[in-house]
């Protein structure tokens, strides 16, 4: 995290207080925050420049600027934007006109930014958007069919579906009723249709509750989402049952990942 819903909160909060504003100053408390170009280039070239629209895509903040340019940042798993100094882990301080400031804390120093002529560069191998048009039944059906993978592991792909994390790809698969080890070309057609619509249905709720703070997710205004008091699986171990069956939940790890289920509720098929 943050996911697809946090990112989207934080786009849709954030934005408001930027759009028009230009660019004053930059801090970095990391200069290994900067992937792209060098430190001394990326405030140059930077500074002065206006902010005309904030987009997301997958879990990527694009912020659109009056030279053209891009910034793109990437939270990975701890990072905020913040409009109020929280204190700690600040590791890059972007000060606009009219007294206002993002502050990007991160606890684990895993996020990046990037300042880029072409977005696409960065986002362009991104898989369809969880939320967007372009993301159907059919177009899942066809990316599954050939895949021999744990369907966890696919959910995560974001060159397979971008801006789905490992939290609401166990939410959306216990709302599937399928088991996270189950490779992709297993399931049936009914379980694609139904897999499609329980993930838009899992992100929308997610987004309305302003995203998860299961661990270090803050909205700009340093609020915590509330999505995470919803969850039927995720995180859920320590003597938790299943609120449908009352099975105990159960973790696995799969391609490196932990993946929290029911094993009633998502029962196990033969791989094939």
């Amino acid at each position: 995290m943050p996911e697809l819903p946090e990112v989207e909160t934080i786009k849709s909060e954030l934005r408001p207080h930027i759009i028009g504003h230009r660019v004053t100053r930059i801090n970095l408390g990391r200069e290994g925050i900067i992937r792209q170009p060098s430190v001394g280039e990326f405030c140059s070239r930077l500074i002065g420049q206006e902010i005309t629209e904030l987009r997301r895509r997958g879990k990527y903040l694009i912020f659109s600027l009056s030279s053209g340019e891009a910034l793109i940042i990437h939270l990975r798993m701890t990072g905020s934007l913040l409009l109020n100094n929280p204190g700690r882990f600040i590791r890059a301080t972007i000060y606009l006109d009219r007294n206002t400031q993002i502050y990007l804390r991160d606890p684990r120093k895993l996020g990046i930014m990037e300042l880029v002529a072409d977005p696409d560069t960065i986002v362009g191998k991104l898989g369809p958007e969880a939320l967007g048009d372009s993301f159907t039944p059919q177009i899942l059906a066809k990316q599954l069919a050939k895949r021999k993978a744990p369907i966890k592991a696919l959910l995560l792909d974001q060159h397979f579906i971008a801006g789905i994390g490992n939290m609401y790809a166990d939410e959306s698969l216990f709302a599937a009723g399928i088991h996270p080890e189950r490779w992709g070309n297993s399931l049936t057609k009914g379980e694609v249709t139904k897999l499609h619509r329980c993930i838009q249905q899992v992100l929308k709720a997610a987004i309305n509750c302003q995203g998860a703070s299961v661990r270090s997710y803050f909205r700009p205004g340093g609020e915590v989402g509330t999505a995470h008091f919803q969850f039927q699986v995720a995180h859920r171990l320590g003597g938790k049952n299943c609120s449908v069956c009352g099975t105990p939940i159960e973790r696995t790890v799969i391609r490196g990942r932990g993946s929290y289920f029911c094993p009633k509720c998502q029962p196990q098929s033969p791989k094939h």
